[in-house]
């Protein structure tokens, strides 16, 4: 593209934002919210705060609402740990879920109520 092409461009480019400009400007929605931001600015000059202050006063997170080491990041709590032990070979799972390769072994070859059984303890 030659440079007097990309001129043009450029130029009628310009003068399409120019016009959106302009017809913001005469948008009251526009002229609402910045008053607002004065507004609000000027509160926060007077009282001698920032922006993160006020965010936290508007959206306060209280100490006992927040997320326990227990919860993951979806707000679902953290499984239970189950430990077992299978009785004829000594060997010891520990899972959180059910889909551990050997424990799905185990519940193909002797049942899942014969494994079940063999639940040594559950932890948090």
């Amino acid at each position: 593209m030659s440079l007097l092409n990309t001129y043009v461009e450029k130029e009628q480019q310009l003068k399409q934002l120019q016009e959106e400009l302009d017809r913001l400007k005469d948008d009251e929605r526009l002229k609402a919210e910045l008053d607002f931001k004065n507004h609000l600015e000027t509160l926060m000059r007077e009282f001698d705060k920032s922006a993160a202050d006020v965010i936290s006063l508007l959206n306060p997170t209280p100490t006992a609402n927040k997320t326990s080491s227990s919860t993951k990041s979806t707000g679902r709590a953290k499984r239970k740990l189950k430990i077992y032990k299978n009785p004829n070979t000594g060997e010891v799972v520990e899972t959180r879920g059910g889909n551990q390769k050997t424990l799905k072994a185990w519940k193909e070859e002797f049942g899942a109520d014969t494994v079940e059984s063999w639940l040594v303890r559950t932890e948090d």
